[in-house]
Formats: structure tokens, sequence, C-alpha cells
């Protein structure tokens, strides 16, 4: 039974829309003028990964991207200014369906939520959806906080899909 609450319509191409689904998730949508396949790419290459994920009013940079992208493959992401500040986020991918879906693990600490994203094209545009699960209430309370970038997130890949298209 799917217990989550009515998400209402789409977002408007290049709008970012962040909501607290249930007391136990958080789901942010965008539609992307890209197909999924270069979505994708955007999520499951380093390489690209690391050009748009940080947003750049935070000051802090993702200084490095390791990522194993299939079901049990681990990924790191530091950042920070130099070596002596910095912070990681890392954990493993438990779901790696190209070009639908991605899940994986945030290990960092014992309240670590699942993250998924899901990529629905339509007319060589890309529906995304991000969500994060948190394992009690106030697991997802203490990091609510952590989406408030996703929309400078979600414009920077929206900048770099440009060039990839």
């Amino acid at each position: 039974m799917d217990n989550r609450q009515d998400k209402g319509p789409a977002p408007a191409a290049g709008n970012t829309t962040v909501k607290r689904v249930s007391e136990l998730e958080l789901a942010v949508t965008r539609i992307f003028d890209a197909p999924a396949r270069i979505v994708f790419e955007a999520w499951t290459n380093p390489e690209l990964f690391i050009r748009w994920w940080a947003p750049k009013s935070m000051g802090v940079p993702l200084r490095s991207c390791q990522m194993d992208v299939r079901p049990g493959g681990t990924y790191r992401l530091e950042f920070g200014t130099d070596a002596a500040s910095t912070f990681a986020f890392f954990g493993k991918y438990i779901e790696v369906v190209p070009p639908t879906r991605l899940a994986w693990t945030n290990d960092e600490g014992e309240d670590g939520g699942i993250s998924t994203v899901t990529f629905v094209e339509d007319g060589g545009k890309t529906l995304l959806t991000f969500s994060e699960v948190y394992p009690t209430k106030e697991a997802l309370e203490a990091s609510q906080g952590g989406l408030d970038g996703t929309p400078e997130q979600f414009a920077q890949l929206d900048e770099l899909l440009a060039t990839l298209t």
C-alpha cells in the first residue's frame, strides 16, 4: 500500500519544487530540458557530477567525487576549501536502473536516510524526482535544511545539461 500524500501537479520546466511528502520523506521535483539518459549520466559520471552538485553560493566546493555506480558499489563526496577542513558524505548504491532510477544509502550517521532519484522522460524532457526517506521523523527534521540548496543545485545541473545536449 502506498501511503504517500498527493504530490500535486508536476513543476513547470525549470522550477524546482521541494515538498514534505510524509513524516519520513522529503521530495524535490524539477523538469529538465534534456533526455533522461543525459540527466542520468550527469548523476552517475563523477566528472559531470562534481560540476553541479555543490551550490556555488555556499562557498564550499566539492573537492572529490568517487562513484562506483552499481548495486553494492560505493560513493564518497568530500567537500571543503582545503584538505584540513574537509567533510564527507558516503554510502552505497542499492539500486541502479539506467536511465530511470538510482537509490543509495547515506551512511554518515545512524539516522542517515535512503535517497532515490527517478528520471521520467516525456518528449525529450525529464521529470526528475529526488526523494529522501529517513528512519524517524526526528531524523528528517534534523536533515531538512540539507535540501535548502537544491533549487540552486538543480539550476546548476540545468546549465550543465545545456552544454551536453
